[in-house]
């Protein structure tokens, strides 16, 4: 019989024993990539999935982090002639202007609306795809409109994501410190505006923006806790060695709104898919 590991050390649990205990199942993989292609199949498996349940809409809420899943998700739908006419894609999060009014514009390598028409929607057979009608964006002058539209369309079927370096699944960062915002808000907080961690413009200009943190957009929207917290299912994939740390306190830490993906240990259905670089113990080592 497995055992949980105490809450208070998570950060100790040994690479061997990770996710041992966790109420969340993981899902470990020899490389970056693997998990990858993982992701794309998920995504495919979990739509026909839906649609032989009797699903009229398939909805999936989905992150553009970690990368590479929508390329490989469009050339095999093409490959294959599987019609995703009845797919409807809801972005996670977008990247706003100063203003917090806008989003940024599309010209920017950063918009994750690029993203997805460069590396899904523009790569797939026109008849196949999506209908732009079912591919949406929490939108800053209508924050009501992404939750109004999964209620018209029956809900979430799967809400798939990556994880922040704070625990944050889509762009929900944890409160600020002194902001009083406890466990039961926390779970309830909708699709709005929001100001990213610290943490998370410093991790994102590492990753997106060679180091160039005055480049990363303080503003973004967000799909809230609410909607990914209400997803049937929900499927998250992590690649990176700075997650090392994170998915011990995810998997093995206590249910908190410092770590938001922790919630997830409450979730009826929830998986975790990584690499086996992010089972690695978060040992310190000068380079």
């Amino acid at each position: 019989m497995s055992k949980r590991h105490p809450v208070d050390q998570p950060l100790g649990v040994p690479e061997a024993a990770l996710g041992e205990g966790s109420p969340i199942p993981l899902v470990r993989l020899p490389t970056s990539e693997a998990v990858i292609a993982r992701f794309a199949d998920d995504l495919l498996a979990e739509y026909r999935r839906a649609r032989a349940a009797g699903r009229e809409k398939v909805v999936f809420i989905v992150p553009v982090g970690p990368v590479g899943q929508f390329d490989l998700l469009a050339r095999r739908v093409n490959a294959e002639g599987e019609s995703l006419r009845d797919l409807v894609v809801v972005n996670m999060d977008e990247y706003l202007a100063p203003d917090g009014r806008e989003w940024i514009p599309e010209s920017d390598p950063l918009s994750f609306r690029r993203h997805m028409r460069a590396h899904f929607y523009d790569l797939l057979d026109p008849a196949l795809a999506p209908p732009p009608a079912q591919r949406l964006f929490p939108d800053p002058r209508a924050s009501d409109g992404v939750p109004r539209a999964l209620a018209e369309w029956g809900g979430v079927d799967v809400c798939f994501g990556g994880i922040g370096i704070t625990g944050h699944v889509a762009f929900n960062d944890p409160p600020e410190p002194g902001e009083p915002v406890g466990l039961a808000e926390f779970r309830r907080l909708p699709t709005r505006v929001v100001r990213l961690a610290r943490e998370t413009i410093v991790i994102n200009a590492v990753t997106a923006a060679r180091g160039n943190l005055d480049r990363i957009p303080p503003l973004a929207i967000t799909v809230g806790m609410r909607e990914v917290l209400e997803a049937r299912k929900v499927r998250i994939y992590m690649n990176r060695e700075w997650q090392c740390a994170i998915v011990r306190k995810i998997l093995h830490g206590p249910v908190t709104e410092r770590v938001p993906a922790s919630l997830l240990q409450e979730h009826g259905d929830a998986r975790l898919t990584i690499a086996e670089a992010v089972a690695r113990l978060p040992e310190p080592a000068l380079r």
